[in-house]
């Protein structure tokens, strides 16, 4: 079962649209899915949007009434997916903007990547137009972010929402917390922080390309330099540190490859070059 994890605030111009286009593409891709949406409490016509593919979609949709915030919601998410979930090593979480900003027809790549072995899996989404300048600044220090949250330098966007993880991966990131929460954070900074919980349990990291169509946006940015700089500080003065005890076996070390374009079967078409094969000491 793939779980689809769609966080939304305030997305009333985009998110029907998304939804359909999800339809759309799990239709042809022939897997057993359920669409988990919450609605953090939007004061738009957002619940209005959504409602009727409940009609037509194997669609729970959750709403809060006040707003918590991106990272609450996507934490929310999580354990919903988990309390649902019947098989965590087999069934799958993909997390999403509501924005329509990520395009769903990069999920059959995602998943089958996952089927492939791979316990999590990152879509790099390239820059383009109307990409904060700040948060393309914080791209080019992912290094640096890596080697002080334990993520590995290899992962190219540790700040991409879209991806999709193991949810066996997930249980055992809530085990190792001692079943608190991942995510403290409200905004971007949220993404990096359940990375950091989850990217030592993960035996295989591997990527995606895709585009960031910010031009499909339909309200103004949310994107806040001084408040991301803020949690960015607190996350790394009390970095997250899972613990290794929850992984089964002995440890082995992990492979993080570069990026790959999707093709309609979702196959690799870039190779890797050099010898190098992203193993990272663990």
């Amino acid at each position: 079962m793939i779980y689809i994890c769609i966080p939304a605030y305030n997305e009333a111009g985009t998110a029907g649209v998304l939804l359909w286009k999800i339809r759309e593409v799990m239709s042809e891709f022939a897997r057993d899915y359920a669409i988990l949406l919450l609605d953090d409490a939007s004061t738009d016509a957002t619940a209005e949007a959504v409602a009727p593919y409940a009609r037509v979609l194997p669609l729970t949709v959750v709403r809060h009434r006040e707003r918590l915030g991106y990272g609450a919601s996507l934490e929310e998410l999580l354990r919903l997916a988990l309390s649902k979930c019947t098989h965590p090593k087999r069934d799958v979480a993909v997390t999403m903007q509501a924005d329509f900003s990520e395009d769903p027809a990069l999920l059959p790549a995602l998943v089958k990547t996952i089927e492939g072995g791979a316990d999590l899996v990152i879509a790099v989404m390239a820059g383009g137009e109307g990409v904060p300048r700040t948060l393309a600044w914080l791209r080019r220090a992912r290094r640096w972010l890596g080697r002080r949250l334990k993520i590995p330098a290899h992962i190219s966007d540790p700040f991409s929402g879209y991806r999709a993880v193991r949810l066996v991966t997930v249980k055992r990131a809530y085990e190792s917390a001692g079943g608190g929460p991942l995510v403290r954070h409200r905004g971007w900074v949220a993404n990096l922080e359940w990375l950091a919980r989850v990217a030592p349990l993960c035996r295989r990291i591997e990527e995606q390309s895709g585009a960031l169509r910010r031009d499909r946006l339909q309200r103004p940015g949310r994107f806040r330099p001084w408040a991301l700089f803020g949690d960015l500080v607190r996350l790394l003065a009390r970095p997250p540190r899972p613990s290794r005890a929850v992984l089964p076996g002995p440890p082995s070390g992990m492979r993080v490859r570069p990026a790959v374009r999707a093709g309609d079967d979702g196959r690799r078409t870039e190779r890797m070059k050099g010898s190098g094969r992203g193993r990272v000491r663990r």
